[in-house]
């Protein structure tokens, strides 16, 4: 009987087994891959205590408000399309008091290393020509607004000072906590001067261990960034007695070294900024309005080949910048 149980049980379990071998299987579908949109929009405002661009003040050295929205593509993880547009208080010689941006280009990232390429359009609506003469140094009659309006300090300025640039950019990601990177922008006619620009530059930052402040939440970064501004020749109408067809403005160095610290979606930044333009070659560039002269041999004096007039300018010179700013982008800060 022990014999007859044991094979009755052999039998149950092979059968059994080969039963469950011809069932069908019915298979668990995986959970189908987060949907991905495309779209996003990043925009942000920001406050400083002086609008500080390429190391020469744009709101005469006062604080200035700005704001930004840019909507943006992603084509693919890896490869973005954007356009944008912003806006900034400043305080010009031709009495603009505002700066509006304009730019659209594309990002993309390969490994370590992220590009971006595009096109910047500034423009300044609301100036006014200021130039107290019937005609420029090469003999070019002026508009009747030219004539009508002059700055104190003998300046000129345009009207309409609105330019473009195109631009390129890297930077390399090393670690989570240094990066490194290069620009360079071009434009035909830097503040409708009608001289050449280009400017290239390169920039450092590294990020603090997020250790350092524990869960506050709290980040701190220190960057830098060193460039130079190539100019060529502008029109007649910034023309002197010696070059009446335009002058030739001066290259210069900028530099700028700052520490900030983040707090979720704001930065506060402060900075040190300077170029090594003189007083004289500053206000050939700028037509500063507040430029005042100094003409005594004792005290020195601000003339230089494109600055006949002697007045200088203290737009160029070493500034500190207090900047607090909320970037957000939807995607990340409004789900």
């Amino acid at each position: 009987m022990k014999k007859l149980a044991l094979l009755a049980t052999a039998l149950a379990l092979v059968s059994g087994s080969a039963f469950a071998a011809d069932l069908r299987v019915k298979a668990v579908k995986a959970p189908p891959p987060p949907a991905f949109d495309p779209w996003d929009i990043a925009f942000g405002s920001a406050i400083t205590n002086d609008y500080v661009f390429r190391g020469i003040t744009q709101s005469n050295h006062k604080p200035s408000v700005s704001a930004y929205f840019e909507p943006r593509y992603n084509v693919t993880k890896d490869f973005q399309l954007y356009v944008g547009l912003g806006g900034a208080s400043i305080s010009f010689p031709n009495r603009a008091a505002a700066e509006v941006d304009a730019y659209g280009g594309a990002r993309l990232t390969v490994g370590q290393f992220a590009f971006d390429v595009g096109a910047w359009g500034y423009l300044y609506p609301g100036g006014t020509c200021h130039a107290g003469v019937p005609t420029d140094a090469a003999g070019v009659p002026l508009s009747a607004e030219c004539q009508l309006n002059a700055l104190v300090n003998g300046n000129f300025i345009k009207k309409d000072l609105s330019f473009f640039e195109v631009y390129g950019k890297v930077n390399y990601t090393f670690n989570d906590n240094f990066s490194m990177g290069g620009n360079v922008y071009y434009t035909p006619s830097f503040l409708n001067s009608g001289a050449e620009g280009t400017y290239a530059s390169i920039v450092g930052k590294a990020i603090a261990p997020s250790t350092w402040f524990g869960a506050s939440g709290i980040g701190m970064y220190v960057s830098g960034e060193f460039g130079r501004q190539w100019l060529g020749t502008s029109d007649s109408f910034y023309g002197t007695a010696l070059f009446p067809n335009g002058i030739n403005y001066a290259d210069y160095n900028t530099w700028n070294v700052g520490i900030g610290f983040t707090y979720k979606v704001f930065t506060l930044d402060f900075r040190y900024s300077d170029t090594n333009l003189s007083k004289g070659d500053c206000n050939a560039f700028t037509s500063d309005f507040s430029a005042r002269g100094n003409l005594t041999v004792s005290s020195g004096t601000f003339v230089t080949p494109i600055n006949p007039s002697g007045v200088g300018s203290n737009w160029c010179g070493a500034a500190g910048i207090v900047k607090l700013s909320a970037d957000l982008t939807a995607m990340t800060n409004l789900k």
